[in-house]
């Protein structure tokens, strides 16, 4: 009896593991099969090539004029205007500016403290 009751336990593991390997191997198959393709990059066009700097410059549109005579394009240059003195009316009025201090240079020298002490 105690024999039949082992190979009875023993052919019952035997059928629960080859089941489970069957079960686990069937699963792992059909995982693979049913996985799609791995997806592909996408390709990136090429881009447009940058033109150099008198290719850019002759696409752009002329610069704007003055508007009390189209002729005469916008000045380059900055316009000198004379220098005028103040009227001493305004000089009286407005505030005038404070004096910054300036920082010395040399370090201030106090009796007594200018030399290092002798032995």
């Amino acid at each position: 009896m105690a024999t039949s009751n082992s190979h009875l336990v023993l052919s019952l593991i035997m059928v629960i593991s080859i089941s489970s390997l069957h079960s686990s191997w069937a699963g792992r198959n059909l995982l693979q099969s049913s996985q799609p393709a791995q997806p592909t990059l996408p390709t990136i066009p090429q881009l447009p090539t940058i033109p150099n700097f008198p290719t850019a410059a002759a696409t752009l549109p002329p610069l704007p004029t003055l508007p009390t005579n189209p002729s005469l394009p916008f000045p380059t240059t900055m316009p000198v205007f004379p220098k005028v003195a103040m009227p001493p009316q305004l000089a009286t009025i407005l505030p005038t500016m404070p004096s910054i201090p300036t920082i010395p240079t040399t370090m201030p020298t106090f009796p007594f403290f200018s030399s290092p002490p002798s032995n």
